[in-house]
């Protein structure tokens, strides 16, 4: 079974209900001087770190909740809805059904289910992590020998890469917001409002404190967080600084970028077999994947949403057993915009057009917009790997790969930052473009480098990989006129909305319960 490192997961149930409870001990049959006396329980417990992630409950497909929410789905079917659902790669068809209709045409409120859910699910694993530390401290391990010190110090320093990539998650929904660790009080305790320089400021030193401690590439365990990892988030953080700081981090971003090329990944020949049931082969060019497995980590969620989802449940050219799916679901296709980018030759353009128009009259038309076919469960093979009418998906989400980091040091270049030249620039988006032509018939020359280039070669090579989103505001074309895609503000041509709608708000239950908590403009 290839994901073997969350086989184990410890029994951590928690209901989250306020920012006043954020940083609550989870509530276990047993307390947590019971659970943390081995380096064994130490790893469960950091694997159920990581799989709160992908999974929302401790028994299979989510029963027996983590936490209480309006839809009860896991944290990254949240993520990838708040982050693909309101752009132009992503046509949501069940509108009223899923509670999708604000988000997907950007006119949502403090009291939108999916931004509740987000939230929470972000926080609960923010608290988890700041119990794991309580528990890592050197006072707290010094009962074990040397050895095993050594161990759950590298643990705790995944805690912290873990948490670190939940609060930019949290930052870059939701921008000012509450903030906890492991140093405060545990019970009735009102975390405080951080800005988001702050929160910028406080995840940037916590990936610079752990990298070090963090395993190398070729000593990671798969499934756990490399230092490749920390140096990812950390320039995400730094290529999105402006929009978060007003102050840009462009030349920050190609240093941590140049750290990840120096470290030996490559790009994987096959862009299909990046997300497919075997990708957890792909670590040539997978820097952090997060691990879904029909037998241990299953899901109605995380991988398992993007596949069946994007498969038709009413076409009659379209066989989801082609691509390793017992029924589509029909959730959802991607918008003729997104569709469009892509010129002939271009193998990432991976769609299912028969029968489909490519632009959309009705945005929950599920005839309406092409049926992407990028995420498969099948394997290298070209097998099915799980039943996934009762198991789910085999297929491993890739939260950093190599490309990402390429097309993010290319950008930086292009905005004046120092530490590669625009001829590197150039060689990377070529490299990532003779695997899309299996050629060099897509190359392009410095004349065509530019922001907007960058911008649209990031729509080919990242679609439904939760970057569109954040994208389109750093490029300042997300809620503007300088940008209108179908449907955008609900309308069939397309409109500018409100500049709130950059930021996601705080859930109303939240602003009851925590006086120091606030929106604007909600």
């Amino acid at each position: 079974m290839k994901n073997k490192f969350y086989t184990i997961i410890v029994v951590a149930s928690m209901l989250v209900s306020c920012a006043g409870e954020l940083d609550q001990t989870p509530n276990t049959e047993t307390t947590s001087a019971d659970v943390y006396t081995s380096v064994a329980n130490y790893k469960a417990v950091l694997a159920k770190l990581y799989a709160s992630f992908v999974i929302c409950g401790q028994e299979k497909g989510g029963g027996n909740a983590d936490i209480s929410s309006n839809s009860g789905y896991d944290y990254m079917r949240c993520y990838f809805n708040l982050q693909e659902a309101g752009t132009d790669e992503l046509a949501s068809t069940w509108l009223e059904g899923d509670n999708m209709t604000n988000i997907s045409y950007l006119s949502w409120d403090d009291s939108d289910p999916w931004v509740s859910d987000t939230y929470y699910h972000i926080y609960y694993t923010i608290t988890l992590c700041n119990e794991f530390l309580r528990n890592s401290t050197d006072n707290k391990i010094s009962s074990f020998t040397t050895d095993e010190q050594t161990v759950i110090r590298q643990y705790a320093a995944e805690a912290r890469f873990l948490r670190a990539l939940a609060y930019y998650h949290a930052m870059d929904l939701y921008r000012n917001i509450p903030f906890v660790t492991e140093t405060d009080p545990v019970g009735a305790y009102t975390p405080p409002r951080y800005t988001a320089s702050q929160i910028f400021s406080y995840i940037e030193s916590e990936l610079k404190d752990i990298e070090d401690a963090l395993p190398d590439k070729n000593d990671c365990v798969y499934g756990h967080a490399p230092k490749a990892a920390a140096w990812a988030l950390l320039a995400k953080l730094y290529l999105n600084a402006e929009v978060y700081t007003g102050e840009d981090h462009y030349t920050d971003c190609i240093t941590y970028c140049n750290k990840i090329i120096k470290d030996g990944y490559s790009l994987n020949s096959n862009y299909q077999a990046l997300f497919n049931a075997d990708n957890n082969k792909r670590t040539n060019e997978i820097i952090f994947p997060l691990c879904v497995d029909a037998e241990h980590t299953m899901s109605w969620g995380a991988t398992t949403y993007i596949v069946c989802g994007a498969m038709s449940s009413t076409s009659d050219y379209e066989n989801p057993a082609d691509y390793g799916v017992t029924s589509g679901w029909g959730s959802f296709r991607v918008r003729g915009e997104i569709s469009a980018l892509f010129e002939d030759g271009d193998q990432r353009a991976l769609f299912f057009t028969e029968g489909q128009t490519q632009y959309l009259d009705e945005l929950d038309n599920q005839s309406d917009g092409y049926l992407v076919t990028k995420w498969t469960n099948l394997t290298d093979a070209g097998e099915t790997a799980s039943n996934t009418g009762s198991d789910g998906v085999n297929t491993d989400y890739p939260m950093f790969r190599l490309s990402d980091v390429y097309l993010m040091l290319a950008e930086s270049v292009l905005r004046g930052g120092t530490g590669a030249t625009k001829s590197d620039a150039l060689g990377y988006v070529n490299t990532i473009r003779e695997r899309a032509y299996g050629s060099t018939a897509g190359n392009i020359n410095d004349n065509k480098l530019t922001l907007s280039f960058i911008l649209n070669e990031r729509g080919r090579e990242l679609y439904w990989e939760c970057t569109r989103r954040t994208d389109l505001i750093r490029y300042g074309e997300f809620t503007t006129s300088d940008y209108i895609w179908q449907w955008k503000g609900g309308v069939k041509d397309g409109t500018s909305v409100d500049s709130k709608y950059n930021i996601y708000p705080i859930p109303a239950t939240e602003l009851s319960a925590n006086p120091n908590l606030h929106n604007e403009n909600y």
